[in-house]
């Protein structure tokens, strides 16, 4: 199945691109910037991530009440996954690829 086709699959790239952006930032940018002081990856990694957090927010929001996903069951996980570090990628293989999503 081809991601960008459905909401969820989009979600779920977002979901992706996120946790590879924090692995970016705390395993290659934090080192640099306090190692070796090289400072511009995390300039340009921070507001990344920044972007990718809030977009997986809103799209999570916007697919929950779209598809009528109910808050206690489906949302707040898919939600609080982004807050946890790495959480997109378990919440990813848990969740979001067995939701079945036709638009």
């Amino acid at each position: 199945m081809n991601l960008l086709k459905t909401s969820v699959g989009r979600l779920r790239l977002i979901g992706l691109l996120e946790g590879i952006s924090l692995l970016i930032l705390i395993f290659i940018a934090v080192p640099l910037k306090y190692g070796f002081e090289q400072p511009n990856l995390v300039k340009t990694m921070g507001p990344v991530h920044g972007a990718l957090f809030l977009l997986y927010i809103f799209n999570t929001l916007s697919i929950g009440v779209n598809q009528s996903w109910k808050f206690t069951e489906t949302t707040w996980k898919v939600l609080f996954a982004c807050i946890i570090p790495f959480g997109t990628f378990f919440i990813d293989k848990k969740i979001l690829s067995k939701i079945k999503n036709d638009n």
